[in-house]
């Protein structure tokens, strides 16, 4: 995701440094240092100007970028660079309230040797705590989280950028994210979802003028139960609503799964409501779903079987 000479180039770098004196200060060869600069301005957090024959770097405006210089310049004998690459990143990025080892493992798929490797070196230099078994930050390094936060949005947005020029993102995680887009995206590991991914699962919707995608490397194709789950963020309206159910209805999936689903997306109450609404036969106390006898009606309009 961002490598330990890029984040030493924004840790060190200050308007109109030359690849030469940032070559210079960080102990490195210009051509690396000219390669580091390179991915940075591919990330968009730094830029660089022509002075004559020389190439001036100058940090970008984003945020992040920001964040992060404001935390070396505070805390400079700390080798944030060392710290907040690769596992570390994807530690942080969890680190939104206390949590365990093993809730962070889950939360990362890392394994808790992985997950105790980083939050050692973080404790031995001061930055986290335990309280109870729960690791959280001391002091102001809870902005480590914002920080973690920040990068991945960044450089998530620049991805989506880079395939759409319009599109923006309805939910994202430290390596995946949802995006709404009004063109059509044909890159790896974009997967498209929404209305138009029910037509895979025998149920044709009239479709928006918005397409919607969930970018992750990690997944081939978009099930029942993740489809559900983006249905709803998407749009958390009584038509969308009805869209799941039928959905359910007409497929069969692991109930297990689809919670388990439902907790990473942060929608367990919205589906334990629509679970318990096919059980019921629309007998729950809930907004913005269908009476049921409008829903038989929606059902065998597209050939759906309910349970009996």
């Amino acid at each position: 995701m961002i490598r330990r000479i890029e984040l030493e180039v924004l840790a060190t770098v200050d308007r109109g440094d030359t690849i030469s004196e940032l070559a210079t200060k960080l102990d490195h060869s210009d051509s690396y240092l000219s390669r580091a600069v390179g991915d940075l301005v591919e990330k968009g957090l730094v830029y660089t100007e022509h002075d004559g024959r020389r190439k001036r770097v100058v940090p970008s405006d984003a945020r992040v970028v920001e964040l992060y210089q404001d935390l070396v310049r505070q805390h400079s004998h700390i080798d944030f660079p060392d710290l907040v690459t690769g596992k570390a990143l994807e530690v942080l990025y969890c680190l939104d309230h206390p949590r365990t080892v093993s809730e962070i493992a889950d939360r990362t798929d890392n394994y808790r040797n992985t997950v105790n490797r980083v939050l050692k070196r973080l404790r031995d230099r001061g930055l986290v705590g335990t309280d109870d078994g729960q690791y959280e930050f001391n002091g102001d390094f809870h902005r480590l989280h914002e920080f973690a936060r920040e990068l991945v949005h960044h450089l998530h947005r620049q991805q989506l950028q880079s395939v759409a020029s319009r599109g923006t993102i309805l939910w994202e995680d430290h390596d995946e994210f949802l995006a709404q887009t009004e063109s059509e995206i044909e890159a790896n590991h974009f997967h498209e979802t929404g209305l138009a991914r029910f037509a895979a699962f025998g149920l044709q919707f009239l479709l928006t003028r918005h397409r919607y995608y969930l970018y992750s490397e990690g997944v081939e194709t978009v099930s029942a139960v993740e489809l559900c789950c983006h249905t709803l963020l998407i749009d958390d309206g009584p038509r969308y609503r009805s869209y799941c159910l039928l959905l359910l209805s007409h497929v069969d999936v692991d109930e297990d799964v689809l919670q388990e689903q439902a907790e990473k997306y942060g929608l367990e109450d919205k589906i334990d409501s629509l679970l318990r609404y096919l059980e019921t036969h629309g007998k729950v106390d809930a907004d913005r779903l269908p009476e049921w006898d409008e829903f038989q009606e929606l059902a065998a309009d597209y050939e759906v079987d309910l349970p009996s």
